[in-house]
């Protein structure tokens, strides 16, 4: 079964949310250098990365499940007079044409299915990114305590677990790897870096992610 869901982004009261991860800084410098310019912030939320780039004078597209998001970002976007794209769909099944992408950022988002659904949303990722075009993505490791301590009833499948630990996101699938997994989904691109796992929010304890920046193959 394929099962995606999206946050309930009404219910947040955190501003990180609105606020750039620090990798989106060093992504901007280098898909400048490279002549990136058409950007992907797959699963937008309150739009930080969307329009950190849009700012950058990348030719920016957004997309996420949660239609208040959707309407948050293009607000915000029609503020500053952003040219940005945005549109609410599912990450299975994105509205774009085949390799119209130079780069895709999906930070904190493609785990938020199950094994199937995470599958189908990276192959759509691969299908809109043109070859060359680099990928960011963020993982949750099987490390983290939310997978090796949560109930036995919370399972969905070998990788999956539904979280409700959050306003935002109450039985919300997430989907775990681990270090072999990595290598097993992306024969299709090669890594950038070595996927590092690390601890990604300080009031989060226990959570650690995999970041991944990789390079669709030619």
């Amino acid at each position: 079964m394929i099962e995606s869901k999206s946050w309930d982004w009404s219910k947040n009261t955190e501003d990180r949310w609105l606020k750039p991860a620090t990798d989106a800084y060093y992504l901007s410098e280098r898909w400048k250098e490279r002549g990136f310019k058409s950007f992907l912030d797959l699963g937008c939320g309150m739009g930080r990365h969307t329009l950190f780039f849009a700012r950058r004078g990348f030719s920016a597209d957004a997309v996420d499940l949660s239609e208040y998001a959707v309407h948050y970002v293009r607000d915000s976007a029609a503020a500053e007079n952003l040219p940005v794209g945005v549109q609410q769909c599912d990450m299975l099944n994105l509205p774009f044409g085949d390799a119209g992408f130079d780069c895709v950022m999906a930070y904190n988002v493609i785990y938020h299915t199950d094994t199937a659904g995470f599958v189908a949303a990276l192959s759509e990722i691969t299908r809109v990114l043109k070859p060359g075009g680099e990928l960011y993505i963020t993982l949750i490791s099987k490390n983290s305590q939310s997978f090796l301590n949560a109930a036995p009833e919370a399972y969905v499948d070998d990788n999956t677990v539904l979280r409700s630990d959050n306003p935002t996101e109450h039985n919300v699938p997430h989907f775990f790897v681990g270090g072999e997994d990595i290598g097993k989904y992306f024969t299709g691109y090669t890594l950038i870096n070595p996927p590092v796992e690390q601890r990604f929010h300080d009031n989060d304890r226990g959570s650690s992610h995999f970041v991944i920046l990789a390079e669709k193959k030619l």
